[in-house]
C-alpha cells in the first residue's frame, strides 16, 4: 500500500512537471504570434509551423514504434482526418493570425481563450444539451470579460476599436470548441491524429502557397519552427503526458488559467505591449466564467 501511495505521488509531481512546461510554453504562444507574422504571411506561418509539427509529431511516433499504426487507418478515417485538418490547424490558424495582425496579442490571446465557454453554447444545437441557469450565468460573466477587453473598458460608450479583429478571435475560439466536440469521441491515439491533422493542414497550405513559394527570411522560419514545436506539436504531447500521470485530469486542467496571465507578463517583458488594466480585469471574468462553467459540469456528470 505504501509503495503504491508513494508511486501515486511521484506520478502526480511528474504530471505537475509536464503540465508546467506545457503551460509555459502555451503562455509563449501570443508573443510567438506577434514576432513570426512581423516577417512571414498568415499562410506562409501556417504553412512552415504546421510542417514542423507534423515533422516532429512523425519522429515522436518513430520513438513510440506507433508509425506502422498510421498506414493501418481506414480511408473512412483518412477521410475523418482529412475533413479534420481543415478545420484545425487549416482554418483555425488562418483565422487566428489573422486576428493577430489586427489586435495587440493581449486582446487576441484572452478572446481566443473562450472557447471552453463556446463548447457550451455549441453543445446547445449540437449536442442537444438543456443549459441551466447557472451556466447562463457562467457565459455571461466570461462574455462580460470579453467586452471588458474589447472595448479596452470603455463598457458605456461601446467602442471597439478592431472590430473584425475582435471578430476573427472569438470565430477562432468557435472553431476550436466545434474540433472539440468532433473529437470526443474519438478513440484513435491523440499522437496519430494530431499528426495526421497538422499533415493534412500542411497539405492545404502549400496548395494555397504553390506556386508562390519564396525563400522565407530567417527569424520568420526560425518563428514558425517554434510555433511548430511548441505551441502546436510537441507540447500536445507532453500536455497528453501530464493528463496520463494525474490521478484526476482536473489536478492539471486547472494549471491551464494561469495561460493568459503568464501570457500577458510575456507580452510585457518580450514586445513591450503596454498592458490596460482592462484587459486584466476582462480575462479575470472570462477565467471566472470558465471555471464556474467546470464546476456545473463537473457536478452534472456526477449527478448522471
Amino acid at each position: 500500500m505504501g509503495k503504491k501511495t508513494s508511486r501515486n505521488i511521484v506520478n502526480q509531481n511528474k504530471a505537475y512537471v509536464f503540465a508546467a512546461v506545457a503551460v509555459l510554453f502555451w503562455a509563449t504562444a501570443s508573443t510567438s504570434f506577434k514576432i513570426t507574422l512581423r516577417y512571414l504571411g498568415t499562410i506562409e506561418m501556417l504553412f512552415y509551423s504546421s510542417l514542423t509539427a507534423s515533422i516532429a509529431l512523425f519522429i515522436i511516433l518513430l520513438f513510440q514504434k506507433k508509425v506502422k499504426k498510421i498506414f493501418k487507418s481506414g480511408s473512412k478515417e483518412i477521410l475523418n482526418s482529412a475533413i479534420l485538418g481543415l478545420m484545425n490547424p487549416f482554418f483555425y490558424y488562418i483565422i487566428l493570425f489573422k486576428a493577430y495582425t489586427l489586435l495587440p496579442a493581449q486582446i487576441a490571446q484572452p478572446l481566443n481563450f473562450i472557447w471552453p465557454i463556446m463548447i457550451v453554447i455549441l453543445s446547445i444545437p449540437i449536442l442537444k444539451q438543456k443549459i441551466p441557469l447557472t451556466s447562463l450565468l457562467a457565459i455571461f460573466i466570461s462574455f462580460f470579460g470579453v467586452l471588458m477587453i474589447s472595448t479596452k473598458g470603455r463598457l458605456f460608450s461601446f467602442r471597439i476599436d478592431e472590430p473584425y479583429g475582435v471578430f476573427l478571435a472569438l470565430s477562432s475560439s468557435l472553431i476550436w470548441a466545434f474540433f472539440f466536440i468532433l473529437n470526443v469521441r474519438n478513440k484513435k491515439d491523440e499522437v496519430i491524429r494530431l499528426f495526421l491533422s497538422f499533415s493534412f493542414g500542411c497539405i492545404y497550405t502549400f496548395i494555397l502557397l504553390f506556386p508562390n513559394i519564396s525563400k522565407p527570411p530567417l527569424p520568420g522560419i526560425l518563428g514558425a519552427i517554434y510555433i511548430g514545436l511548441f505551441e502546436m506539436g510537441l507540447t500536445f504531447v507532453i500536455w497528453i503526458k501530464a493528463l496520463k500521470y494525474s490521478s484526476t485530469t482536473a489536478q492539471v486542467n486547472n494549471l491551464i488559467y494561469l495561460t493568459p496571465f503568464l501570457s500577458l507578463v510575456i507580452i510585457r517583458i518580450v514586445i513591450k505591449e503596454r498592458i490596460l488594466f482592462s484587459s486584466i480585469i476582462g480575462i479575470i471574468f472570462i477565467i471566472c466564467g470558465i471555471i464556474l462553467q467546470k464546476r456545473i459540469g463537473d457536478k452534472q456528470d456526477l449527478i448522471n
